[in-house]
């Protein structure tokens, strides 16, 4: 009975210390009376358009950013029959979570693709392994898995038809689409 009473003071305890009221101070204005640069710069920013790269203009419109990525992304390929990310595509892996970093209005959808050989639903599952491979890579460096959707074509969208390694090395891919945010 003894015990029973000490654990049950303990549990209340935690308990309440758990569900205590936390209250964090945000000010809303500096010390001077005035928003900090950085936070007047965002205001004044227009919401439809974003940042470009260093040593190019300040602004572009959404549409042309998702065009210039589209065709500055590459994809990522993988080995036969596998979908581990290799080294030589960390590099773009990091490309794609820097552009999401630095346009926090753009989100990704990864396209998981395979070459013709394996059946239909092997090659729709290896594709949906690959595409889950780079997600997981995108969220390691800091990306938040709700800007990341992924889709799986398996063997369904070739790049290439020929029936060889050279071809086939190119449809073992992850492609990356990038979208605005609420689409």
């Amino acid at each position: 009975m003894y015990c029973k009473t000490i654990f049950l003071i303990i549990f209340c305890i935690f308990f309440a210390v758990s569900c205590a009221e936390r209250k964090i101070y945000i000010p809303k204005e500096s010390p001077e009376g005035k928003l900090p640069k950085q936070e007047e710069a965002l205001k004044q920013e227009k919401p439809e358009s974003f940042r470009k790269e260093e040593g190019t203009p300040a602004y572009v419109s959404k549409e042309d950013l998702i065009k210039r990525l589209q065709e500055e992304v590459k994809d990522i390929h993988f080995d036969f029959d596998k979908y581990e990310i290799r080294q030589e595509d960390v590099p773009t892996l990091k490309k794609v979570a820097s552009v999401l970093q630095k346009n926090p209005i753009l989100r990704v959808i990864i396209e998981g693709h395979c070459d013709e050989r394996g059946t239909n639903e092997y090659n729709f599952a290896l594709g949906q392994k690959r595409a889950n491979a780079a997600k997981q890579y995108l969220i390691i460096l800091g990306i938040p898995s709700s800007k990341i959707d992924i889709i799986s074509y398996g063997e369904e969208k070739p790049l290439c038809t020929e029936q060889n390694e050279a071809c086939w090395q190119k449809n073992r891919r992850a492609h990356f689409v990038f979208i605005e945010e609420g689409r």
